[in-house]
């Protein structure tokens, strides 16, 4: 579907699993079983909804068609998202970005991420 999809973590998350080269997802990922991903329209949005006045994030720009076990679902609002049923592997990361976040609480993303 996509080329590239989007992981939003914690930079203490990112900074932890650049010493392994392997993310096995945050603590929601962890627990749902598989890591949530956005496809780049989406990914304002799920800061908004899950992200809401959090500091110190960094988004995952991933190589879609390198991740083996990733499948795109049906959220409660009709919109199919990205899952990956695996740990991600960082050689498939192409790229990672600060999200600023702003005076009032918004997220600031990188332009042409």
């Amino acid at each position: 579907m996509e080329k590239f999809i989007y992981k939003i973590c914690l930079h203490s998350e990112w900074i932890a699993v650049k010493k392994t080269n392997i993310f096995k997802g945050s603590t929601k990922d962890i627990l749902d079983g598989y890591i949530h991903f956005s496809n780049k329209e989406q990914v304002k949005s799920t800061l908004n909804r899950y992200f809401t006045n959090k500091n110190n994030l960094v988004l995952l720009k991933a190589d879609a068609s390198k991740l083996k076990k990733l499948v795109w679902e049906k959220s409660s609002d009709g919109l199919f998202f990205p899952h990956l049923y695996s740990f991600l592997d960082l050689n498939h990361v192409v790229n990672s970005y600060k999200i600023i976040l702003d005076k009032d609480g918004s997220h600031i993303l990188p332009p042409n991420f």
